[in-house]
């Protein structure tokens, strides 16, 4: 694979250009609003890429310029690049998850492969994210040549790339943000709950991760019907009741409007499990009148 620059090495940017430098594989250039903060990540790189304001660019470095910019920012950015003449033949992939290659479009028009790349991984940090691509999977969509450009560089970290549909790309990112950042939500709720009995939210969070990682693990061994545990899966109504009596006393509506919310589908999992068709609707029928 050619040179490949990078417009935006930030936490995704930077995390793609370190992990694509320790594969050995050609940065010739980093692209920035902010030169600074993209020589420090470029320091870090051999052989370390030369560093661009964008308002500086004069050429296109690189048979594959990737835009890592937030994704109300890549259709401008986009458009400030397409002033530069160079684009015919190049491939341009952006990061985004939610949006398609149509952001590109004005380097479409001057010639340019367009597409997206979408890693399935959480960056925090550039040097952190780095080694996260291994083993992950990436969202590919776009033209021919720019999904034959994106699945190699997918491979060429590690990763597994997967293809979607352009109009299919915000269903497939919200599903991603409910097993990712409202996951995080979802257990700082529960470990909240955990802190109101006693230890303190970090003890809280201590003791609830082994348990949150043996679920996990029995999701990746199962199907996910038969990874379902505890209360829901047993069709357990007396504890549920239990439940519900403590979180009312504890206070907290929004605890238990998502307790209730995520136990309608336990319920159906549970069914799926094979729980008795009785007991589980029963467990339905009460759910649903608490939530009325």
């Amino acid at each position: 694979m050619n040179g490949i620059s990078i417009v935006g090495p930030g936490r995704a940017g930077g995390a793609i250009a370190l992990a694509l430098s320790r594969k050995n594989i050609s940065v010739s250039s980093l692209i920035a609003r902010d030169p600074e903060s993209a020589g420090r990540i470029a320091r870090e790189m051999d052989p370390s890429p030369r560093v661009f304001a964008i308002r500086e660019l004069r050429s296109i470095n690189g048979e594959t310029v990737i835009l890592s910019v937030n994704d109300d920012s890549i259709k401008t950015v986009a458009e400030s690049l397409a002033r530069v003449d160079g684009w015919e033949g190049r491939t341009a992939l952006h990061l985004s998850g939610s949006r398609g290659s149509e952001l590109l479009e004005s380097l479409k028009a001057k010639g340019a492969n367009t597409g997206s790349l979408h890693p399935l991984v959480s960056i925090s940090d550039p040097h952190i994210g780095s080694r996260r691509f291994q083993g992950s999977f990436f969202c590919v969509e776009g033209d021919p040549e720019a999904i034959t450009i994106s699945r190699s560089l997918a491979d060429s970290l590690g990763g597994t790339p997967f293809e979607i549909a352009n109009g299919m790309k915000p269903l497939y990112h919200a599903s991603a943000v409910v097993a990712c950042g409202h996951l995080v939500a979802l257990l700082d709720l529960a470990f909240s709950a955990l802190a109101d009995c006693g230890p303190d939210k970090d003890e809280a969070k201590n003791i609830l991760l082994p348990l949150i990682s043996s679920t996990i693990s029995n999701l990746k061994e199962q199907r996910t019907a038969e990874a379902l545990t505890g209360t829901f899966a047993r069709a357990d109504l007396e504890t549920f009741e239990k439940h519900i009596d403590a979180i009312h006393e504890s206070g907290s509506d929004e605890f238990r409007e998502i307790y209730l919310q995520l136990g309608k589908h336990s319920v159906e999992l549970a069914k799926d499990q094979g729980a008795d068709p009785e007991a589980i609707e029963a467990f339905r029928r009460r759910i649903e009148d608490l939530l009325r």
